[in-house]
């Protein structure tokens, strides 16, 4: 079947959107890096393209979002098939560092850019909407301020080194701080403080008109079985419902807190598969 691979440009922008709304849940992530950062990237943003699969008639069929040059992949939901075409013309021009998404397309994926990856995990993606929640809230939740970068930023990493089995404070000590400040100056990291500590955190890592995904959820060893994560998820959840469709986050399906997701009113969809090399 004949195809071509090129970048998007701006006369892309609707058949991109109409790609992604066809499966909205699993392209939250991407509908989100649409509409914050638009199709092609400016002069002071950091690098990005999108590159997509046309089919002979001219129809948008798969997608990838790249950052920079490779630092991280995202997958449209759709067809292996599809995304393996535009994976192997990648092959050469993407350093892929890392990816995630449905765990069949990032499969795909890794087998033509990254066959071996350093680390390698699991996920469900699990969705809600208003009329699922709970009776769960916790108004002492608040948006994270600039006052709390201190506790912040040591937390914020010891998140990501129990996730991910990494540790960003020692591979990137200047620009994993400068992160998680842009988050909070974002408005994107929200916080449970406890006697002057914070116990509690996560964040918006994606938001469009259509939905927003959640990441980075985290409560401190010594402040866990305590019903932190259940409280906040909860109100974190009905206050985002209140002007948002949906929401999403990646859960390892093993975890506490897939079970605390569940009964918050959250439900587990399709596996997920995050990598990075």
């Amino acid at each position: 079947m004949s195809f071509t691979v090129e970048p998007l440009g701006p006369t892309h922008v609707t058949a991109l959107r109409t790609l992604l709304c066809r499966d909205v849940t699993h392209n939250l992530y991407l509908l989100g890096l649409m509409e914050e950062f638009g199709v092609v990237c400016g002069p002071s943003s950091v690098p990005f393209s999108f590159l997509g699969r046309f089919a002979a008639d001219g129809e948008l069929t798969a997608v990838v979002f790249v950052g920079g040059n490779g630092g991280l992949v995202v997958p449209s939901a759709g067809t292996s098939a599809h995304l393996g075409d535009l994976a192997k013309k990648l092959v050469g021009t993407v350093n892929l560092g890392a990816s995630l998404g449905d765990k069949a397309l990032v499969d795909t994926l890794a087998q033509h850019l990254a066959p071996a990856p350093r680390f390698s995990k699991v996920q469900k993606l699990f969705s809600v909407s208003a009329d699922d929640l709970g009776p769960f809230t916790n108004p002492a939740l608040r948006q994270a301020t600039l006052a709390d970068l201190p506790q912040l930023v040591p937390i914020s990493a010891a998140c990501v080194k129990e996730m991910l089995q990494r540790d960003p404070l020692l591979e990137d000590p200047e620009g994993f701080p400068m992160r998680v400040r842009q988050r909070v100056r974002s408005g994107r990291t929200y916080v449970l403080e406890e006697h002057g500590q914070l116990v509690f955190k996560l964040e918006v890592g994606s938001r469009s008109q259509f939905g927003a995904e959640l990441e980075g959820v985290y409560t401190v060893p010594g402040a866990r079985n305590r019903g932190h994560a259940t409280l906040c998820l909860g109100q974190i959840s009905r206050f985002l419902l209140s002007s948002l469709p949906r929401l999403t986050v990646r859960i390892d399906e093993a975890s506490h807190f897939a079970d605390i997701a569940r009964k918050v009113g959250w439900v587990a969809g399709r596996q997920q598969r995050l990598i990075w090399t």
